[in-house]
């Protein structure tokens, strides 16, 4: 049984491990111009060097919990961050778009197993009173990683040149691998059969999905193969879920569901972060494509978003307390959704120290959404249904960031469709209008907070509301 101290020790460890596995999904970003030109691609085009690391990641994190109960935990955390640096030395490496990608695609392999593992570390077992500070620690990379990926990138890209973006995860890499065998016990579970039949139809389905997804955002010859694909993959999701449903011993359970408030996070919840998933792509490429500043200078600039999420997360959990879940999800919803069009008025004579607010406001706003859905979740999920819940919840939210970046690169073409102009040559004006697009995607996010009672998550929250 871990001690305090050690579930503390434990907690960093597996924040430092997600919080690399998640900058590597938005490092690139500042950087796309610049590998781009050495690949002889349009930059928004390579949006596919993002994305295909996050579809790796969704479709193999499904067997982490298999394989953590048959092999062991600490084992599997291990192998996983192993494999996420050997492949980070392939992205190096790399001389093309297709060699890109396939390096990318090992890295989120590596990824999809030290993703839900290292979560399944921290919350197996932890007693309910204790989730709150848990989830504080853990939600760290998901607020930090994606902003300080693109300020990161852009400075190593333009001193160091672009594959020392991959190759800084080779000494890190080595300090988690050293940590992880001091701290980790290698707890095994009950491992059933694997669902084989649920893993491919899932997997399939959703990389058939990205694949049309992205080759549509390209708007490249016919139309006609990507529609095609999207079909599939959503007829591939839909024969899934039928099968998961049916399945004796299924890949995925949807019984947490029956908890409204772990249903909004996967329901609203998911819309609202493919919203904001598509900033890490959207608004470096806006700075450098549109407003015409440098890789370090978009980077710099994204400081005040990380700003933003810093300043107020000592707040988050007072406002929890304060005012309430359901509140609070509609109230920062509506300031998300008008963060989004207020980024939709900017342009290249915006002076900077304005893009410094509206970005560090927009912080603001991400880190206590992000904070409210993460502590939200398990909020009213039995300890016996923690692993399952787990599970489906992270498996959703890697979903969630691959189509937040294909969401940003579709919203992007299809302003350049409807303004003129080639999305491979984007002016301010086509992102002005896909910062709209990403604004109304937000909005309707708010919809399923509604829906929730108004003490939703009592259970966790220190002081009860009247």
């Amino acid at each position: 049984m871990f001690t305090l101290d050690r579930r503390a020790a434990t907690a960093l460890l597996v924040a430092g491990a997600l919080f690399m596995e998640i900058l590597d999904a938005t490092v690139i970003t500042t950087a796309l111009p610049i590998i781009a030109a050495d690949f002889n691609v349009p930059a928004a085009h390579l949006s596919v060097g993002v994305s295909s690391y996050l579809v790796a990641v969704t479709i193999f994190i499904p067997i982490s919990g298999y394989v953590a109960d048959r092999f062991g935990a600490r084992r599997i955390f291990m192998l996983a961050i192993s494999l996420f640096v050997f492949a980070s030395v392939l992205c190096a490496i790399s001389y093309d778009v297709l060699t890109f990608t396939a390096s990318r695609v090992l890295q989120g392999i590596g990824g999809a197993l030290m993703v839900p593992v290292g979560r399944l570390v921290v919350l197996r077992d932890l007693p309910k009173e204790r989730l709150v500070n848990a989830i504080a620690i853990i939600t760290w990379p998901a607020l930090g990683a994606p902003l300080l990926g693109p300020v990161i990138g852009g400075w190593i890209a333009t001193h160091w040149g672009w594959p020392w973006i991959f190759l800084i995860n080779v000494p890190l890499g080595v300090v988690a691998l050293v940590a992880s065998s001091l701290l980790l016990e290698n707890y095994k579970g009950n491992a059933t059969r694997f669902d084989w039949p649920g893993f491919l139809l899932c997997g399939a389905g959703f990389g058939v999905l990205m694949a049309g997804l992205e080759m549509l955002s390209s708007l490249k010859g016919s139309w006609a193969v990507p529609i095609t694909l999207i079909g599939s993959g959503i007829l591939l999701l839909a024969i899934a879920v039928i099968y998961l449903l049916r399945a004796p011993s299924p890949l995925l359970t949807f019984s947490a569901l029956r908890s409204r408030t772990f249903r909004l996070t996967i329901m609203g919840g998911s819309v609202v972060r493919v919203a904001l998933s598509s900033t890490p792509f959207l608004i470096p490429l806006m700075l450098q494509l549109g407003f015409g500043y440098s890789a370090v200078e978009a980077g710099a600039l994204l400081l005040w978003l990380f700003a933003g999420n810093l300043a107020i997360k000592p707040a988050t959990t007072w406002l929890m307390n304060t005012f309430g879940f359901k509140r609070l999800l509609i109230i920062n919803g509506v300031a998300i959704a008008g963060g989004f069009f207020w980024l939709g008025q900017l342009d290249d004579t915006t002076p900077y120290w304005f893009l410094a607010v509206v970005l560090f406001i927009s912080g603001i706003n991400r880190s206590i959404h992000l904070t409210v859905l993460n502590t939200i979740n398990f909020a009213d999920i039995p300890n016996n249904q923690m692993r399952d819940a787990n599970t489906l919840s992270a498996v959703l939210m890697q979903m969630n960031r691959g189509l937040g970046i294909t969401a940003g690169a579709l919203s992007l073409a299809l302003a350049s469709f409807l303004l003129g102009g080639s999305n491979a040559e984007p002016v301010s004006e086509h992102f002005q209008l896909a910062m709209d697009f990403m604004g109304v995607l937000a909005f309707l996010s708010i919809i399923d907070s509604f829906t929730l009672p108004r003490d939703a998550g009592r259970t966790i929250l220190k002081k009860q509301r009247s």
